[in-house]
């Protein structure tokens, strides 16, 4: 028991200022008077004296008690908000429960309390009720385990077990009543009996409910009855409401909601006595919609997001970094005020009213909060109820001005958003409009293209070439079979469409993923997405999800390909130096390769076990090797196995190591190239191993060094020099690096390097030309020319062995083996290939819009810089190729 001075003024307050704790203070004498004497009885004495009673009216002497505890502990600052909502929330669990537990004993008395369980929503479900709440469960059951009686089927033991339980809490006598109840929020009330099957509900959420319905389990919590059947329904449930790529309908819905209720509840907006304080504009709906948006959008990738309560989701999305911190605080801050004051208002006459009375009885508030008049209350409000109107209009603007469905009008918004040909562009928006593409077709689907187009063609019409920008779209439209989720997205993040526009206008390699997968999109709300990425590590425990192999494929093709159009619209959005780009292609590689290969050994070895003292080593090689991909690039790999050659697994299906080493490799290939449900992962080249084609998949450690010793051409060694294990132990990666290392630097057939050097360039360039007069690699003068001569002088000098080549010319340079211009010539070399990649992939001049692009990410001032610098270093790379040819012995 707590005894306090401020309890005897708030009794005083309570007695003068609200009718209905007046009155509970005279029907419980003995209570008043130990509140008059300044004490705060504990919560769990109230109902000590009450055992004895029949349940219902316990029940209601219960919560008549806790209301009078309550308001008194809230009025003399000694319970907080969280303190007060707890209270009442578990004992509305409570009541809920022992409802429960009568209405089935009432009807089958030996059998146990099981199979119906009630699931709180709403406050109740986030421990955050108001002091005159209603309470809104859905009623589930399981038919097993429900007691039902003889002859009787489950669904109407069901609904007459409901029907008590809502009699038992909403039934007024003399002592009043326990809770109100409304089921309005279970599936299809409208048709549906109050208490559904769990399997019945299962299916109406993963098929049938509508978007607000599935965020509504935001603050689901299984609160009564049979709570482990509870737990397993939400557990259940959870992946309908929490979805990674978010069906971005929910934020359309929910803000929807908002608007119709500040439409509906326009007198209540005007702040002033009679202000809504749920509903109003600025009011406590509006803080819990900020945060459930933010929680939708985000909480499917991040657990941690995925607090019922909506101070707590305000912190965790603070703490996260989607809110700021000085936000989150603010409407932490006026969430907490206009709850208080909400109580208030509701302690009046034990109402669930929401609204600032008007006249005196807004005096009596301000009075019973302790406040000298109603000035005071609105003055106390007022700054908060703007601050919280600001914070949700920035998140939900007003709509803007439509575009119009008269062709002539059309085209003058068009032209004046910056579409040059604007003809152009309302054929096609008149195209999308007619529904004759199968994404269009729907309602649904019409009526998310036109809440998205005034801020879609605004953003493309400021894009680089907007004409371009929406031709792309266009066809990417075309292919796609469903586009609401895609338009629900630019809805919800309008800034994307200037991404959007940037991609359709510079790279349409990008925009051809997008219209095969535009789920792609989805990975770009996250604003990290522009940052350079992860270690491989991180990259790695990122992508290793997934139940099973084939859910762990898929999964892994799904990060894969986010994360590779993440790093392309680093490029084109400039967000990026290509270079840092390039590494980030080979470390998502790397990564999927760890990730993918430990998938596969684990499953192959359930078959065929493992070989004892052996693993698997994969080497990479090229691009891969040295650790700088493109978007295009494929993976050259190697598969090596340690031990000997001649033993045998240990599995139910024993091999022996080269057969089994074989198959897993053609199992790891497989893994890494073959395209699933997620779509493609990575072309794999294995050519370059011992004796190319005709040789096997995978080679022990032992074949490959013999054979790099004793067989192997200079163009194998060349290829070595960029070798790098990718896979494997710590100690099996230095038995490799320590046999390439030993054959580059002389552990291998005398020849003359430079001469089969020589052969082979003009054997490549014979057979594959350049693609055009921008390719940076096969040019003369062009990266594979720069990569012969940094390979020839690795080879004959054992210098600079690196397989990144960007190293080993800074190595080779500091020797005084290189001129110190090749290391500019690598730098812009590789910046202008991974950038073409994305946006000329034929190799040919781009566009205008799209030249400058290109100038900017190589950091150059214009397109004809472009070209003179183009121009000098393939003229510094050939000069250097023909000084180091000519050195040849």
């Amino acid at each position: 028991m707590v005894f306090d001075s401020p309890i005897i003024d708030a009794v005083t307050r309570a007695r003068r200022w609200s009718p209905f704790l007046s009155v509970v203070l005279q029907r419980e004498p003995e209570m008043a008077a130990i509140l008059e004497k300044g004490a705060l009885p504990a919560l769990e004495t109230l109902a000590r004296d009450l055992t004895d009673m029949a349940m219902p009216r316990r029940l209601r002497l219960e919560r008549r008690r806790l209301a009078l505890r309550v308001a008194i502990g809230d009025l003399a600052g000694l319970d907080d908000l969280t303190a007060v909502t707890h209270a009442l929330s578990d004992f509305a669990d409570r009541a809920l429960d022992a409802a429960i537990v009568t209405a089935i004993a009432e009807r089958t008395p030996d059998a146990a309390p099981q199979g119906f369980v009630a699931i709180a929503l709403g406050k109740q479900g986030s421990r955050e009720l108001n002091y005159s709440s209603d309470i809104d469960p859905i009623f589930l059951f399981d038919p097993v385990t429900l007691p039902c009686r003889p002859r009787e089927a489950p669904e109407e033991a069901a609904v007459r077990i409901g029907k008590r339980v809502v009699e038992i809490l909403q039934a007024r006598d003399g002592d009043g009543y326990v809770l109100r109840v409304d089921l309005r929020l279970r599936p299809s009330p409208e048709v549906t009996p109050i208490a559904l099957s769990v399997d019945a509900a299962l299916s109406y959420y993963e098929s049938l409910a509508l978007p607000w319905e599935r965020a509504a389990f935001i603050r689901a919590r299984a609160a009564a009855g049979d709570i482990a059947l509870g737990t397993r329904f939400l557990e259940a449930v959870k992946p309908f409401v929490w979805r990674r790529a978010l069906d971005f309908g929910a934020i359309g819905e929910i803000r929807g909601i908002s608007r119709r209720i500040r439409d509906h509840h326009a007198r209540g907006q005007a702040f002033g006595p009679g202000f809504d304080l749920k509903r109003g504009r600025g009011g406590i709906r509006e803080v819990e919609f900020f945060a459930q948006i933010h929680q939708l959008i985000h909480g499917g990738r991040d657990p941690a997001l995925r607090v019922p309560a909506t101070r707590d989701a305000l912190e965790a999305l603070a703490t996260a970094g989607w809110v700021d911190a000085e936000e989150a605080a603010a409407l932490v801050r006026a969430y907490t005020l206009f709850r208080t004051i909400e109580h208030r208002v509701q302690m009046v006459d034990d109402r669930q009213t929401h609204h600032l009375p008007t006249g005196d009885a807004l005096d009596g508030v301000a009075k019973l909060h302790g406040l000298e008049n109603a000035d005071a209350v609105l003055e106390l409000l007022r700054p908060h109820v703007r601050a919280t109107a600001a914070s949700y209009d920035a998140l939900d603007p007003e709509d803007s001005d439509s575009l119009s469905f008269d062709r002539d009008h059309l085209a003058s918004q068009l032209s004046l958003a910056g579409f040059g040909d604007a003809d152009v562009a309302t054929q096609r928006i008149e195209q999308w409009r007619s529904g004759t593409y199968p994404a269009l077709r729907s309602p649904a689907a019409r009526s998310a293209l036109e809440a998205v187009l005034p801020g879609l063609v605004a953003a493309l019409g400021k894009a680089p070439d907007p004409q371009g920008a929406i031709v792309r779209l266009d066809r990417m439209l075309a292919r796609l079979s469903s586009a609401v989720n895609f338009f629900r997205l630019l809805e919800a993040r309008p800034a994307l469409a200037r991404l959007l526009g940037l991609i359709l206008s510079h790279a349409e390699t990008l925009a051809e993923e997008l219209a095969r997968r535009p789920e792609l999109f989805d990975g770009l709300i996250d604003a990290t997405a522009l940052d350079p990425v992860a270690d491989t590590a991180t990259l790695a425990r990122e992508m290793a999800a997934g139940a099973d192999y084939q859910a762990r494929l898929d999964h892994v093709r799904r990060v894969v390909g986010e994360k590779r159009f993440a790093l392309g619209t680093q490029i084109v959005s400039g967000a990026s130096d290509p270079l840092v780009v390039s590494a980030g292609y080979a470390r998502v590689a790397e990564a999927a390769i760890e990730v993918l290969a430990e998938a596969t050994i684990t499953e192959f070895s359930g078959s065929h076990g493992t070989v004892p003292g052996s693993e698997l080593i994969i080497l990479a090689l090229g691009r891969m090797g040295g650790g700088a991909l493109t978007h295009a690039s494929d993976l050259d790999l190697i598969y090596l196995f340690t031990g000997d050659h001649l033993a045998e697994s240990d599995g139910p299906k024993p091999l022996g190591a080269v057969l089994y080493y074989n198959r897993l490799a053609q199992r790891i290939s497989a893994a890494l190239s073959v395209p699933t449900a997620s779509g493609p992962l990575y072309e794999i080249d294995t050519r370059l191993r011992p004796s190319g084609t005709q040789g096997p998949l995978s080679v022990s450690l032992e074949g490959f060094a013999r054979y790099q010793r004793e067989s192997a051409w200079t163009w194998e060694h060349m290829a070595l020099a960029r070798a790098r294990p990718v896979f494997g132990s710590p100690a099996a990666r230095a038995a490799v690096d320590t046999v390439i290392g030993d054959v580059l630097r002389g552990d291998r057939p005398v020849r003359n390097v430079v001469a089969d050097a020589i052969a082979m360039r003009a054997e490549m360039a014979a057979h594959k030309p350049p693609l055009g007069p921008l390719d940076a690699k096969l040019l003369p003068g062009g990266l594979v020319d720069l990569e012969f001569a940094v390979h020839m002088v690795q080879l004959e000098s054992g210098l600079g062995l690196d397989p990144n080549l960007r190293s080993a010319i800074a190595a080779l340079v500091a020797a005084g083996r290189a001129p110190p211009e090749m290391l500019a010539a690598q730098d812009f070399l590789t910046r202008l290939l991974v950038t073409l990649r994305l946006v000329a992939p034929d190799a040919q001049p781009p566009r205008p819009a799209t030249q400058t692009l290109v100038a900017r990410a190589l950091g150059l001032a214009d397109w004809a810089d472009v070209l003179a610098s183009l121009d000098r270093t393939r003229q510094e790379v050939a000069t250097w190729l023909a000084d180091v040819e000519g050195a040849r012995p």
